[in-house]
């Protein structure tokens, strides 16, 4: 069974992949954290990459899907993959069934996590964490501040930090990319019969329930 997920940044497809993982068995590739893991291999085609993008630019679609199809030869791989953050767009979604139509496997479902675009500009912009080594408890301006003011529940810390590119602005700026670039790939997979959507503004238990459902559906 190969799952793609699709969601604007934020939406939860990191979280809902790791459930996919831990209940169906399935492997789940981040195009992202497969370049950072070739890179710091440091082989030819990691040095390659980090080139690429130490240049600000992007890696070609033939090497993602190469990535890809090495990754589906290994055993790991063998119950099926969770794709999440590819395919970004339509020829990439075109290459990407190519290269499964050789292999003779296909993707089964398309997943997307549909979210308030305020709801997750709130949800970006006002989390943060406490900065203790072995804590790091979650928190939100919005959603989710500690008991008292300037604690951590978790650890009694004090000091808390936020990711740089959480900002109001930063996280405006990818969903306008998101809708630019990915939201394309939608009606490819509409046509296709694939494409199913769930409720991302659930909390995190309930969405699992509407993607389990439509997987055992």
């Amino acid at each position: 069974m190969n799952v793609i997920l699709l969601g604007p940044p934020g939406a939860g497809k990191g979280t809902q992949a790791q459930r996919l993982r831990e209940n169906y068995g399935l492997m789940h590739l981040s195009t992202g954290d497969m370049l950072r893991h070739e890179i710091d291999k440091q082989t030819d085609l990691g040095l390659s990459i980090k080139e690429v993008m130490s240049k600000g630019g992007l890696v070609d679609d033939e090497t993602v899907i190469g990535m890809i199809a090495t990754v589906l030869e290994g055993p790991e791989a063998r119950v099926g993959i969770i794709l999440d953050g590819f395919p970004r767009t339509e020829r990439q979604a075109i290459a990407l069934d190519l290269m499964l139509k050789k292999r003779k496997v296909a993707i089964d479902h398309v997943i997307e996590i549909k979210v308030d675009d305020e709801a997750l500009v709130k949800r970006i912009s006002g989390r943060y964490m406490c900065k203790a080594k072995n804590c790091g408890a979650s928190y939100n301006d919005f959603f989710k501040k500690p008991a008292v003011d300037g604690v951590c529940d978790v650890c009694g810390g004090s000091e808390f930090m936020r990711r740089p590119d959480d900002t109001e602005e930063a996280v405006r700026t990818r969903l306008k990319k998101y809708y630019h670039e990915t939201m394309p790939i939608v009606p490819y997979y509409l046509e296709k019969g694939l494409l199913r959507e769930v409720n991302g503004m659930l909390g995190i238990d309930k969405v699992t329930e509407q993607i389990n459902a439509l997987i055992e559906g």
